[in-house]
C-alpha cells in the first residue's frame, strides 16, 4: 500500500491533502464532510480583527439607542446574542471542531494591532487549536513606510506570538517581498515552524454604472500553483527543518504531486472544494496514489523534494534562465 503519511508542523497527518481556510471550514457539518472525504487537516477561517472591531462598534451604537429617553424604552432594545460577538464565534467553532473531528484543527489569525496578534492566537491555542497560522494579509499602501519597516513589524509579530503560545506556529506570507527568500528565512528565525506559500490577495473591481468599488471574488486556477512551486523548490534545501505548505492553485492530484515533488510537506486547497465539493478529496487522493504507483514512489517521504532546486540537474530552471527559455518557447500561429 502506498504510504501517503506526512508530517506538518510536527503533526502526523494521514496524507498531504489539507482543506485550507474558506467557507467549507467555517461550519461543523462541512468540516465533518471534509474529514470523511479524506482531509488530513483543516484550517478554520481567519479571525480578522477588523470584523471584531466593527462588531464592537455596532454593539456600542445599539446600546446607546434611547439613552436619553424614558427608562421604559429599554424594553425596545433589539435582542442580541452576545456569545456571537468578537472572537467568541471563532472560539466556539474551534471548540466544537476539536470535539467532533479527529484530524488536526489549525486556527488562522489576521490582526492589525501589535498586541492583538498574540491575544487572539493565545485564545485560539487555549481553546484547543493544534496549531496557529498567522495570516499576514495586509496591503502596505502608505508610501512613507519602507519595506524594511513592514518586514520588521511582521517579524516582531511572529516573535511575539511564538513566545505567547506553545502549539506549533506557521506563517502564511505573500509573494510580494523585495526578497522573498530572505524574509522566509528571517520568519523562521523569528519562530515560524512552517511557511504557507502563498497568500492570495483578492483585488477589488469597479462597477462602471454606479462607480462603486466591488469586492470581487475569483477562485484560483491550477496555473497559479507555479509561483508556490518555484519558491518551495528554492526554499526546500535552504530551510530543511521548516514545514512548507503549497497554497493557491491546488485543484487536482497532479497539483498535489507537483507540490510534493518540489518539497512541500502538504498541499492546501480551498477553491477546488468550493467548485466541486468535499467529495473531490476522494478523487484527488485516489489519483495521487495511482500516480505514485505508476512512477514507483512508495511514500510521500520518498517523493518529497525529489525535484527541488537542489535535486534537479539544472537548478537554474527555477530562476532567471527559465524566464528567458519561456519567452523564447512561444511560437506564433501560422498566418491564415
Amino acid at each position: 500500500m502506498t504510504d501517503l503519511s506526512t508530517n506538518y508542523l510536527g503533526l502526523d497527518l494521514r496524507s498531504p491533502i489539507v482543506a485550507s481556510a474558506g467557507p467549507l471550514t467555517g461550519r461543523i457539518d462541512t468540516l465533518l464532510r471534509l474529514e470523511d472525504c479524506g482531509a488530513a487537516a483543516v484550517v478554520l477561517p481567519s479571525l480578522f480583527e477588523e470584523e471584531i472591531v466593527d462588531e464592537s462598534i455596532r454593539l456600542h451604537e445599539t446600546l446607546e439607542q434611547g439613552i436619553e429617553q424614558n427608562p421604559e424604552t429599554v424594553g425596545y432594545f433589539p435582542e442580541m446574542d452576545f456569545s456571537d460577538l468578537g472572537p467568541q464565534r471563532h472560539l466556539r467553532l474551534l471548540e466544537s471542531a476539536k470535539k467532533k473531528l479527529e484530524v488536526p484543527v489549525i486556527a488562522s489569525v489576521n490582526a492589525t494591532s501589535p498586541g492583538s496578534w498574540s491575544r487572539y492566537a493565545t485564545e485560539m491555542a487555549e481553546a484547543g487549536a493544534d496549531a496557529i497560522e498567522l495570516n499576514l494579509y495586509a496591503v502596505p499602501g502608505d508610501p512613507s513606510t519602507t519595506a524594511g519597516e513592514i518586514e520588521a513589524r511582521y517579524l516582531e509579530t511572529i516573535r511575539a506570538v511564538r513566545s505567547a503560545i506553545t502549539v506549533p506556529l506557521s506563517v502564511k506570507i505573500s509573494p510580494f517581498f523585495s526578497s522573498t527568500g530572505h524574509f522566509a528565512g528571517r520568519a523562521v528565525d523569528a519562530g515560524a515552524g512552517g511557511l504557507v506559500l502563498f497568500n492570495r490577495f483578492y483585488q477589488p473591481d469597479l462597477d462602471l454604472e454606479t462607480l462603486d468599488v466591488l469586492p470581487q471574488l475569483e477562485l484560483s486556477s491550477s496555473w497559479e500553483l507555479r509561483l508556490p512551486l518555484r519558491w518551495i523548490a528554492i526554499l526546500r534545501a535552504r530551510l530543511p527543518a521548516t514545514s512548507l505548505a503549497a497554497s493557491t492553485g491546488v485543484h487536482s492530484a497532479a497539483d498535489v504531486a507537483k507540490a510534493l515533488l518540489v518539497g512541500a510537506d502538504v498541499a492546501m486547497t480551498t477553491s477546488a472544494l468550493l467548485l466541486h465539493g468535499p467529495g473531490l478529496l476522494l478523487r484527488i487522493e485516489q489519483e495521487l496514489r495511482e500516480w505514485m504507483v505508476d512512477h514507483d514512489y512508495e511514500s510521500v517521504r520518498e517523493l518529497r523534494g525529489s525535484v527541488s532546486q537542489s535535486a534537479v540537474s539544472d537548478p537554474t530552471a527555477f530562476e532567471r534562465a527559465n524566464y528567458i527559455r519561456v519567452l523564447s518557447s512561444f511560437r506564433s500561429p501560422p498566418p491564415e
